[in-house]
């Protein structure tokens, strides 16, 4: 097989998780490759991904090589694997556009981004790259709140003609304007917000959909998270959360028997604590009713590494991407991007979505998307129109 050549967008914890995955799996078979939901897609193994092509500001990381940059400081993340061999790819500077809250000028360097001093590339300089690079498949791993850096890096992956996978919410696949794009270009788009593999709101999503099918009346919940790590220091800067709060509840919303008034329902990120580092800690409380409206309540701590948790999945989102590269397919995966992503253009219960992707990588989907009819398709409107976030 052909390698999968990836550029990658925010070179912070979760690309490094990503990288150091690539490499972790190289020794492994299908037998003992613990923590994959596949070994292989389309023939492609997980080591089969190769960086081509990397963007950040940080001066501590633009300039070197993406196995040097990987492990700068901000970065946190855990190492699992410490043997990572040069990759000849330097990592460029990218447009600091809204990629960087000025708050975190506040913070001790070992904790924050520090913006490089040097000219932000044009428009034409990144599709220049990615094309000169040979990359497929664009990552986009910007903090939450880059709204106009992550349109930015879409453009550049519809004119270089990429396939993109938007990890981060900001709604590019989930609005009409820009899935008509990429389908127009015939080029695959996975989107919006990407999933953990085992994280807070994959946890609440099958914990609601539980309390559905089993005829519990859902009343209120809450979902609360702690971490460490440079994601949780930009949220402070709560006018960056709104379409990352909206992303987060709408993946719960999606699959209640019916929908909570927005005073029962608390979804979002709570609060840095510096000494978490990567680790994500999760609060979800359900409050509800049983048979002959007796009251209940679940509560549930959740502790998990933020960064490959989401790696889990990133690394398949690339080899679906690829698969639909190979196979001529281009515009939204419906299928990959309800299973993989928090906000996707159609929501499904897991299930479902689940058994999409499995068809989406057998070549047994085709475009049989409407015929989900009959397996409780959960589908509304996309959230917002390009331009409102």
């Amino acid at each position: 097989m052909d390698r999968i050549r990836i550029g990658i967008v925010g070179l912070g914890n979760c690309a490094s998780a990503l990288i150091q995955g690539i490499h972790y799996y190289r020794d492994k078979d299908a037998d003992d490759a613990i923590g994959l939901m596949h070994w292989e897609i389309g023939g492609y193994k997980p080591y089969d991904i190769e960086v081509v092509a990397a963007f950040d500001i940080d001066r501590r990381k633009v300039g070197r090589d993406v196995a040097e940059a990987m492990f700068a400081p901000p970065n946190c993340t855990t190492v699992f694997c410490k043997e990572i061999p040069k990759t000849g790819v330097m990592v460029r500077m990218g447009p600091i556009m809204d990629g960087f809250s000025e708050h975190m000028r506040d913070y001790d360097e070992k904790y924050t981004f520090v913006p490089a001093d040097k000219a932000e590339p044009s428009k034409e300089e990144v599709v220049k790259v990615l094309k000169e690079s040979g990359v497929e498949v664009l990552l986009n791993y910007l903090p939450v709140g880059s709204e106009k850096a992550a349109r930015f890096y879409a453009e550049c992956a519809l004119e270089a003609g990429v396939a993109f996978v938007n990890n981060i919410p900001v709604f590019i696949a989930s609005d009409p304007a820009w899935a008509e794009r990429f389908k127009a270009r015939n080029l695959p788009i996975i989107g919006d917000d990407i999933k953990s593999q085992l994280g807070a709101t994959i946890t609440h999503r099958i914990l609601t959909d539980l309390f559905r099918k089993r005829g519990v009346k859902l009343e209120r919940t809450y979902q609360l998270n702690t971490g460490g790590n440079t994601d949780f220091l930009n949220m402070l800067n709560r006018s960056r959360l709104r379409s990352k709060k909206e992303s987060k509840t709408e993946a719960v919303q999606s699959v209640t028997a019916e929908r909570l008034e927005s005073e029962n329902i608390h979804i979002g990120p709570s609060d840095y604590v510096p000494w978490q580092k990567d680790n994500k800690v999760c609060f979800i409380r359900m409050e509800g009713k049983l048979f002959g409206d007796v009251p209940m309540n679940l509560e549930l701590r959740l502790s998990v590494e933020d960064s490959p948790n989401s790696a889990g999945v990133a690394i398949d989102a690339i080899r679906c991407c690829k698969l639909a590269l190979d196979r001529g397919e281009g515009g939204v995966l419906y299928g990959p991007s309800a299973y993989f992503m928090k906000h996707p253009p159609r929501q499904y219960t897991d299930d479902t979505a689940y058994s999409m992707t499995e068809a989406f990588i057998e070549g047994t989907w085709g475009k049989r998307t409407d015929e989900m009819s009959d397996h409780r398709r959960r589908e509304r409107k996309p959230a917002v129109a390009e331009g409102q976030v």
